[in-house]
């Protein structure tokens, strides 16, 4: 399997951090993003609070976590950015959230749609160079995704060596 660029994100706002976030900014660690809806039971009982667990899990210089809101449905009660800060702040999810940017058919947020998501929560890993390597629908056991966190990062220790392969060069021996 040939491994492509992650899309891009097409955000509108940006909460829980001081500055804008892009994938190319963020090179170098592994991102893991959470792309959820406030109002989505699932969202609210496993995919959120497993990324909170990433996130004291591993240093941020290694493992990014970013939620991603990206509302495709009740978007009169969970649109607005006042009801996100309220949200973030009462469940106390501090990583860096991303509000996905509505896409111009007015359905189907941009990302979501770029990133041909089923629906939330939807985890995607994306790895130091910026390729999607996972994107799981729905829950995701810890041990399984602890796994792929961990083979991304064992790949970390040889990334000379992939960027090489990434580029189509074998390195000397």
């Amino acid at each position: 399997m040939k491994l492509r660029p992650a899309p891009p994100w097409q955000i509108s706002d940006w909460l829980n951090t001081p500055q804008a976030l892009s994938l190319e900014a963020l090179k170098g660690r592994i991102i893991v993003l959470e792309a959820f809806q406030m109002l989505c039971p699932g969202c609210v009982s496993h995919g959120l609070p497993q990324a909170r667990r990433i996130a004291a899990a591993f240093a941020p210089e290694d493992v990014m976590v970013i939620g991603l809101h990206t509302v495709f449905e009740h978007y009169e009660a969970q649109g607005s950015r006042v009801a996100l800060e309220a949200f973030l702040h009462e469940y106390r999810f501090d990583f860096p959230v991303g509000i996905d940017a509505q896409g111009g058919d007015g359905i189907l947020p941009q990302t979501m749609n770029a990133y041909q998501m089923q629906g939330t929560p939807t985890l995607v890993l994306i790895d130091q160079l910026g390729r999607r390597r996972a994107q799981h629908f729905g829950s995701v056991e810890d041990l399984r995704l602890g796994a792929q966190i961990g083979a991304l990062m064992a790949e970390a220790a040889r990334l000379p060596e992939v960027e090489s392969q990434a580029a189509g060069c074998v390195p000397p021996p």
